[in-house]
């Protein structure tokens, strides 16, 4: 039963994270008025939080419930999707800080810049890159002999 619930968790925040970064493109334009931007350094937090409850839900998975750790372990396939994970998630440590530091803006438009703006689509872009590496696990890729 713990498995089917971290399971359940696992699944949750991956649809939260990616409903959140999909949120965030959709809301973001190069000018953005205050209102909005609160709402999207509010939509970033989400992000955060799910980003969290991904990692420690798959580290459960990985080392406490479910498979036994060498089916991730020596799986080339799931660290490829791990990495792409930790690197979505480094890429959103530029926007994150943006959104922080900016959410109380005083003035009525908070200019944001093009970089924000191709870093959030690259992270996307990696995004749809991990549920096709875990269909490739699902499918028996990466196992060792």
């Amino acid at each position: 039963m713990a498995e089917v619930l971290v399971r359940y968790l696992h699944f949750l925040g991956i649809i939260v994270l990616s409903a959140s970064l999909v949120s965030e493109h959709l809301l973001l334009s190069i000018d953005s008025s205050a209102k909005k931007f609160k709402r999207l350094a509010a939509i970033d937090g989400l992000f955060g939080m799910s980003a969290l409850t991904v990692l420690v839900a798959g580290l459960l998975l990985w080392f406490v419930v479910g498979k036994p750790s060498e089916f991730y372990t020596h799986n080339w396939v799931f660290h490829i999707k791990l990495s792409l994970f930790a690197v979505i998630g480094c890429l959103s440590v530029y926007p994150t800080i943006f959104f922080i530091r900016h959410r109380n803006a005083i003035s009525e438009e908070v200019i944001v810049p093009k970089s924000i703006v191709m870093i959030i689509r690259a992270e996307l872009a990696l995004l749809l890159c991990v549920p096709l590496f875990a269909t490739f696990m699902a499918r028996g890729y990466g196992l060792t002999s």
